[in-house]
């Protein structure tokens, strides 16, 4: 199946380190991240679950539940949490699935159907395809899908920004600008229109074009997404 922003995530029952997980129960309402690895015990992602490790207070933060994937089983996943810790200086303490007959990543579009069902004889380089992050809502549907190449590193820093974005948009009527950060000056969304921007920005905006009305984030002062 192909998937696109707001498509409902996909529903399933998995092992993880954690124990066996049914994804939608487990996200319970819960703004969630689902990031995907093509094999334990490779360079980059290990330092990816490294980094992960080290901003779980960020995530936890902003009420995101951190669920990982890799093809390989969970007792392999055990032993690559032993390496992460020891080289990146950070254990991962969220759940990783086990997805060793592919059945998640080909549910998530990440391999195709004649992959076969077995991650056993396959490379990184013959599942280079997951490594993917997704965002996903307290609704159940995705907001955000990023595919990564196997030497390029993902920017979690990002991914926080991505969050902090998504979460005050879905809260105000706004949109945030390019390289925006949690404090920044938003855009007012183009679906409101002056009439009512009036009501909600009553200390009115700036307006450089008709089109691009700017003002200060929503819910600074009481400490909304901080």
């Amino acid at each position: 199946m192909s998937l696109r922003i707001n498509d409902i995530a996909p529903d399933f029952t998995a092992q993880t380190t954690q124990g066996t997980i049914h994804f939608h129960d487990w996200l319970d309402g819960a703004w969630g991240v689902l990031f995907s690895h093509p094999k334990d015990f490779t360079p980059v992602c290990t330092t990816e679950l490294g980094r992960m490790a080290h901003l779980a207070p960020e995530f936890a933060k902003r009420g995101v539940k951190v669920l990982g994937l890799s093809v390989d089983p969970v007792d392999k996943h055990a032993l690559w949490a032993d390496d992460i810790a020891e080289t990146q200086g950070a254990m991962p303490q969220f759940p990783m699935i086990g997805d060793p007959t592919l059945a998640v990543a080909k549910l998530y579009d990440m391999l195709p159907a004649t992959a076969g069902d077995s991650a056993e004889g396959r490379t990184a380089a013959d599942n280079q395809t997951v490594r993917h992050v997704f965002i996903i809502g307290p609704d159940k549907k995705i907001k955000l899908m990023i595919a990564y190449p196997m030497t390029t590193g993902r920017n979690f820093d990002e991914i926080l920004r991505v969050i902090d974005s998504l979460q005050l948009t879905a809260n105000h009527r706004v949109a945030t600008p390019a390289n925006w950060t949690f404090g920044q000056d938003v855009i007012i969304a183009g679906s409101v229109s002056d009439e009512e921007a009036k009501g909600l920005y009553p200390d009115g905006w700036a307006a450089p074009k008709p089109y691009l009305r700017i003002v200060t984030q929503p819910g600074l002062n009481k400490g909304e997404n901080a």
